[in-house]
């Protein structure tokens, strides 16, 4: 299935759907319509959850917040929508739940409060514009969209039910938590060393 492949766009998908699927079928649900997550994220994409997933599980250890890295569904229902009909499942790269009674063994169930994305060429249009306004209406405090080769992130906060850019910050910053007093990430811990390829020179022959 490609990344565009989706049902009849007046038939929906819902959560009773997603429980149907193979296991081995990796996609999202917004809006009742089918996002592919195939291929599999890339070696920076990974390497910048591994390390953002050491920096925020050493800092909330022994803290009743959790922290979750993908695939973990989170299901985010609309007004009117019961656990069923639930148009909305994710998988955020990394997601941080305070409320324990939202998560369950199915993953969580609501909003968690900071979530983490992390961009590559196939998903940067729907995390940067579908998943956000999904974040922003259903109440995810903060909202961190790394871009780890073009190496940059964006923090957003939701102030009076909008999200407010905090700020954009480039490979030598550091993320500074708005929710979480304290939680610090320097960019240049979690980005990919960048690997210089010296080429020697090739000797220089006159002409005859």
């Amino acid at each position: 299935m490609r990344t565009s492949a989706k049902k009849k766009v007046s038939e929906n998908f819902t959560w009773a759907d997603y429980l149907q699927w193979p296991e081995e079928r990796r996609c999202e649900i917004i809006d009742g319509q089918i996002y592919d997550m195939t291929p599999a994220p890339g070696t920076a994409h990974q390497e910048v959850s591994a390390n953002l997933m050491y920096e925020f599980c050493g800092f909330f250890k022994n803290k009743p917040c959790k922290v979750f890295a993908a695939p973990f569904d989170v299901r985010l229902a609309e007004k009117k929508e019961n656990r069923n009909s639930c148009s909305n499942v994710v998988q955020p790269d990394i997601s941080i739940i305070c409320d324990q009674k939202k998560i369950d063994e199915k993953g969580c169930a609501g909003a968690p409060d900071l979530v983490v994305e992390i961009l590559s060429a196939s998903t940067a249009s729907k995390d940067q514009v579908k998943k956000r306004r999904l974040y922003e209406r259903h109440g995810v405090k903060e909202y961190w969209l790394i871009h780890p080769i073009e190496r940059y992130a964006h923090i957003y906060a939701l102030k009076d039910g909008a999200y407010e850019l905090i700020g954009v910050f480039d490979d030598e910053a550091t993320l500074e938590s708005q929710l979480f007093t304290g939680l610090a990430v320097k960019m240049t811990e979690i980005l990919p060393v960048i690997k210089v390829v010296k080429e020697k020179a090739a000797p220089y022959k006159a002409r005859k």
